[in-house]
């Protein structure tokens, strides 16, 4: 267990808003296309940023102005991968361990409703922080925030700082998809492109953030990311087949591939395991445990035994009485299951409620 407490939130209450190693092995081995020359994929203009976050009215601090409506669990569609001509090549980045993630008094709104209060929790390298808590508290929103999707929801806004090792992505001129690079989201719901081979699907965050690669280099990078997703094994053989054919622990630990291609110091998992059989679960789980040396991780769970089994860290989240969500508490795991110190933590962990 780390030794770990949580920042002290300011004292002073912010405004409400006025208004509402490559593994060999793969190298030129068949089934694996050259993406680059992926038939099927036109000529467009290159993927542009998102935008970027504005000063709202009446908000304290860096607050994101209300974006295009975007709903993660949607089916996802097949991207067009195509790279204007002319563009540079990218080399890329190697992989480095995982990066340091604090929120220091994060609030959000949907319109005039206030979902979150005031927020702030430190996420370390090297460890796991679980997200618990009842249906409607906040945390999927909290982890929407840490890598800058809250403001893609219509009528959102936000106020507080959230910082990857040291430098706040809420910064104006911050580029948001570099943001999402480095802090890498897996949803609850299996998202892989049905269209696209098990191989293109994991390289296909490469292709959009504009990195080329030789053949052999694409080879090796998918060959490390579906063993670092604990999937090679199941699927070195049928790389061309459909992502979408997959089962859905395969696909969830596809995209999970797909999210460490772009070697992210942090991956987001909101209840990655929700929708899957006791099997599938517990592969998930060790591919969390596997990745927690090179990959700062935070999950959101319903699931208290998950909760216990793969997390060193653990923050609480309740809402009470109609008042916004906020973290009631949050320390060492073993210190919040065995010793609360707040009797709605022992509650809530016990089972007596939520």
């Amino acid at each position: 267990m780390n030794d770990w407490s949580p920042p002290v939130p300011h004292a002073s209450e912010p405004p409400e808003p006025a208004s509402p190693t490559p593994a060999p092995g793969i190298s030129d081995a068949p089934g694996v296309p050259d993406l680059s020359d992926a038939p099927g994929v036109p000529d467009a203009p290159g993927v542009p940023d998102a935008p970027g976050v504005q000063d709202a009215p009446g908000l304290p601090g860096n607050v994101a102005s209300p974006g295009q409506q975007q709903a993660p669990s949607a089916p996802a569609q097949a991207p067009d991968l195509s790279i204007p001509a002319g563009q540079q090549t990218m080399v890329h980045d190697p992989i480095v361990p995982g990066s340091l993630l604090e929120a220091r008094d994060v609030s959000a709104w949907f319109g005039a409703h206030k979902v979150l209060e005031r927020v702030s929790l430190s996420m370390p390298p090297g460890v796991v922080t679980a997200l618990i808590g009842p249906s409607g508290c906040g945390k999927s929103t909290f982890l929407r925030i840490l890598n800058r999707m809250h403001e893609t929801t219509h009528g959102a806004q936000l106020a507080g700082s959230v910082f990857l090792n040291g430098a706040d992505i809420y910064t104006p001129g911050t580029r948001v998809t570099q943001t999402r690079n480095r802090i890498g989201m897996v949803f609850q719901k299996p998202n892989p492109f049905p269209a696209m081979s098990i191989a293109e699907n994991v390289v296909a965050g490469l292709r959009l953030t504009g990195i080329r690669m030789s053949r052999r280099n694409r080879a090796e990078t998918i060959e490390r990311c579906l063993l670092r997703a604990g999937l090679w094994a199941e699927v070195k053989d049928r790389l061309a087949n459909p992502g979408g054919a997959l089962s859905g622990g395969q696909q969830q630990r596809l995209c999970i591939a797909r999210s460490l291609a772009v070697n992210p110091g942090v991956l987001l998992m909101d209840e990655p395991c929700s929708a899957l059989d006791p099997g599938s679960t517990a592969r998930i789980e060790q591919t969390i445990h596997d990745l927690r040396s090179d990959v700062t991780i935070v999950i959101v769970t319903h699931n208290m035994q998950q909760a216990v089994r793969v997390s060193q860290q653990c923050a609480f989240f309740l809402a009470e009485g109609g008042a916004p969500g906020g973290i009631v508490e949050s320390g060492d795991t073993a210190q919040v299951f065995d010793a609360p110190r707040d009797p709605r933590t022992a509650d809530y962990v016990h089972g007596r409620f939520g």
